[in-house]
């Protein structure tokens, strides 16, 4: 069920109608949650439901063995992550395993077409699937680290898991963060309320009307509908850019305002990644839970950067490949990754052997520069295939300025201009004293949000899902 389909609209009614009766007992909270996670998520293929739940009772079984028999605690913590890894291989990268097998058999002159024997159910790629699984590891390595102790209580452990706002796209929730605020039934006060519906609207705007409309644009670009040269890719990838910006961030605004309607709390995502003055600097900004996520359960544990400068370069490559593998069972997703590590390299080598920061002010050309680097790392991500990656690099560095193709696509790119406007809007209200105080004017604020309301129902886009439920 998506968050944008009439089904959701008539869930969630339902969902806020029953709430309010069944929150203040705290087992008939976590069952109404769970409940509900899972029609949420069975709607899609109820199937898949049984890899949830086994997966959250390896976990939630693993996680009490851990405490309980800490001599024998390692043990059940790599159980528990052979079974989440385990099931990450089958589902979602068998495929790309069996194709590079027939790639090396084919290079050794014994073409065997492995793919074709792989079972049926391992070409399905369970919605969510990366998400929910990482949320669970994240739990008994929290406990095994002795910084959590483990639920007994099977209900409030399901509820963490499955909780239906954040469960396919994120972001992904701690468990030490979420845990304790589920035991508790907090009264929603009428600013949180409207800070929730706020949340949502903005959501629901940057999805349907902001990267809706600019995918337009992007879908006919890469399906080869146009043949442009120069500026026309390098526009192509702008509007890539915002729209999946729009379109996951989207997604978690949504998901937090739902969350504070609840009562709870989720972290921010995303931090304005596009003013970002370096490549580390974007990664903090960019998907935030998935990007600590790797920092605290890979980069940090494989040694960070306290064991000599290589060892530091490995770990980060190491991160940001395994990060690129995560998004996709694809080449050009792996491609990503390392194209990430390498230019993270160049600009921790830079930085540190040439100090200029101090002797000139030259955020402009830092910000400008990262923005070069974010914009080609997009077309390795986007990108379907090595060829497409090389035909549209090729189409970007061929000098041409000829912008004859505006004519056929005003209306997205006139979303486009909107998106620039919108963000830019959001951090001059944030970063001025006096915008920030008139946009939190009643009379201000009502008509901003009755705006987007208007915007969300008269200019949505053509109806496409939210990006990252591939991964």
């Amino acid at each position: 069920m998506s968050f944008n389909s009439f089904p959701f609209i008539i869930f969630i009614a339902i969902f806020f109608i029953a709430w309010p009766f069944l929150k203040k007992r705290r087992n008939q909270r976590f069952a109404l949650l769970i409940i509900s996670s899972f029609v949420f998520y069975g709607w899609w293929d109820w199937r898949f439901l049984f890899l949830i739940i086994f997966s959250g009772l390896v976990d939630f079984i693993s996680a009490i063995l851990i405490s309980r028999y800490r001599s024998r605690a390692k043990i059940f913590l790599v159980l528990s992550i052979l079974v989440n890894i385990g099931i990450l291989g089958v589902f979602k990268y068998s495929s790309l395993i069996a194709e590079q097998m027939e790639h090396i058999f084919q290079f050794l002159s014994y073409p065997v077409a492995l793919k074709d024997k792989l079972p049926e159910f391992a070409l399905i790629l369970p919605v969510g699937i990366s998400f929910y699984t990482f949320q669970s590891m994240s739990y008994t390595i929290d406990v095994y680290r002795k910084r959590l102790e483990p639920t007994k209580n099977i209900l409030h452990f399901f509820s963490y898991l499955a909780m239906f706002p954040q469960l396919v796209a994120g972001p992904i929730v701690r468990a030490k963060d979420f845990l304790k605020q589920l035991k508790v039934n907090r009264k929603v006060s009428a600013i949180e309320f409207w800070n929730g519906v706020k949340l949502i609207i903005i959501g629901y705007f940057q999805k349907t009307v902001l990267a809706d409309n600019l995918g337009v644009l992007v879908d006919n670009a890469f399906a080869g509908v146009d043949n442009g040269l120069g500026i026309y890719w390098w526009i192509v990838m702008a509007c890539f850019a915002f729209q999946i910006y729009f379109d996951f961030n989207g997604y978690s605004q949504i998901a937090r305002g739902l969350a504070k309607l609840m009562g709870y709390h989720f972290k921010m995502n995303f931090n304005h990644p596009y003013i970002a003055i370096s490549l580390k600097d974007f990664w903090t900004r960019w998907h935030i839970s998935l990007s600590t996520w790797f920092r605290d359960y890979v980069y940090i544990p494989l040694g960070g950067s306290k064991k000599g400068e290589f060892r530091s370069h490995a770990n980060m490559w190491a991160t940001m490949t395994l990060s690129g593998l995560w998004h996709g069972a694809q080449i050009n997703f792996i491609i990503w990754g390392m194209y990430h590590s390498a230019v993270l390299s160049i600009e921790r080598i830079v930085s540190r052997h040439l100090n200029l920061s101090s002797k000139f002010n030259l955020s402009i050309l830092k910000w400008s520069v990262t923005l070069f680097a974010v914009l080609v790392g997009w077309v390795f991500f986007r990108a379907s295939s090595v060829d497409q990656i090389v035909f549209v690099l090729s189409g970007m560095f061929t000098p041409n300025i000829d912008m004859v193709f505006i004519n056929d696509y005003k209306d997205p790119l006139l979303f486009f201009i909107a998106a620039i406007f919108f963000e830019g809007l959001f951090l001059v209200s944030k970063n001025s004293r006096f915008f920030s105080r008139l946009s939190k004017t009643t009379v201000v604020e009502a008509l901003t949000y009755a705006i987007l309301v208007c915007a969300i129902l008269f200019l949505r886009g053509p109806e496409k899902e939210f990006i990252y439920f591939q991964f």
